[in-house]
């Protein structure tokens, strides 16, 4: 029997090296194959692995892609939008974005070029047959995530309410063509938690298209539940990222981890099987509330090599892939429905 979810997957993004054999789709796709990985993510702001012009314009270019991959056992699972982190950001970053977008950018040009490339990534969707894009949100007031000095009353609502407002021609034409905007729980974005989830659904009025991109890594160095989440997010789960995450507080380093780089930072993404979530937990409860996409293997790790973690990553995920139970499990006590022997059994003449 089928397992429920899909998997394994795998995002290129972290494992695209400058030289052969990850430099470019079709040796990435026999890299990846190779392993064991059955579907491929794709950057979508990266030209070697993925033309989006092309494939938001043209059905045949998608269609001999995805036949090229097909040859190698490979499906494209769908499009990862980096894009959508310039659809919003404070001004204090902007020299730190200035590589995420063409040259020269700002404002109204800056957030109509990102719309318009998320636009594209729809219409590449449509194409490919995937179901949605994961994304993330970008914001304006991550740099006063802490609140001192006092915040001015109505900043929060006045900063969500602008991300809804750059975010709802996304949205739109996202429902309008069958797909939905996965944004990744993600610090750094004004989506990182369940509670600003709600914030940004309340201002795009519970749109359609607004679905997570879960990633437990992200919740593990937040201190969140993240299993209780996906059963209160569940409708709205469409993308999953198989990344792992430890959290080791000391005298010295809590949350904000001291300021120190990702190798000694208290909290830290690792390699699957090499932090703190219960993957079989995770993945059982993905499988109880109906999540039927990919289980995508993303790799952050500062100790782990790339390479190895790719390897050891996708026997992994296809062992963690649950099949659904076909029959309860005791069936074999079941007498059949009779009305009168309920009403015996109950005392009721």
């Amino acid at each position: 029997m089928a397992t429920q979810m899909k998997g394994p997957g795998i995002f290129i993004a972290q494992f695209a090296t400058a030289d052969a054999p990850r430099n470019n789709i079709d040796n990435f796709g026999t890299w990846a194959a190779g392993l064991g990985y059955k579907g491929l993510q794709l950057p979508a702001w990266d030209p070697r692995f993925i033309d989006l012009d092309k494939a938001a314009e043209s059905k045949t270019y998608c269609d001999e892609y995805a036949g090229k991959l097909k040859a190698k056992g490979l499906e494209v699972i769908d499009m990862f939008a980096l894009q959508g982190q310039m659809i919003a950001f404070h001004p204090a970053f902007d020299e730190l974005f200035a590589g995420f977008h063409p040259a020269g950018l700002k404002g109204a040009a800056l957030l109509s070029w990102a719309q318009d490339q998320l636009k594209k990534c729809i219409k590449a969707s449509v194409h490919l047959g995937c179901k949605g894009v994961p994304t993330l949100s970008g914001g304006l007031y991550w740099p006063f995530l802490y609140p001192w000095p006092q915040r001015p009353a109505g900043i929060v609502e006045t900063a969500y309410k602008e991300l809804a407002k750059r975010w709802m021609p996304v949205l739109d034409f996202a429902k309008e063509n069958g797909k939905t905007i996965n944004y990744e729980i993600h610090p750094g974005c004004d989506i990182f938690d369940g509670a600003t989830f709600d914030m940004f659904l309340d201002y795009t009025h519970n749109h359609d298209a607004v679905c997570i991109n879960y990633d437990p890594s992200h919740f593990i160095l937040q201190g969140l539940d993240l299993y209780g989440f996906i059963r209160m997010y569940a409708d709205r789960i469409k993308g999953v990222h198989v990344k792992d995450g430890e959290f080791v507080s000391s005298p010295k380093q809590g949350v904000y981890s001291g300021m120190q780089s990702w190798g000694k930072r208290a909290g830290r993404f690792r390699t699957v099987g090499d932090g703190q979530v219960d993957f079989t937990r995770m993945f059982g409860l993905l499988t109880e509330i109906g999540y039927d996409g990919w289980a995508v293997l993303e790799w952050e790790d500062p100790v782990r090599d790339a390479e190895e973690a790719a390897k050891r990553s996708a026997p992994f995920i296809q062992d963690h892939l649950m099949t659904v139970a076909a029959y309860a499990f005791d069936n074999f006590l079941d007498s059949g429905a009779d009305e009168a022997a309920n009403k015996r059994i109950l005392g009721i003449s």
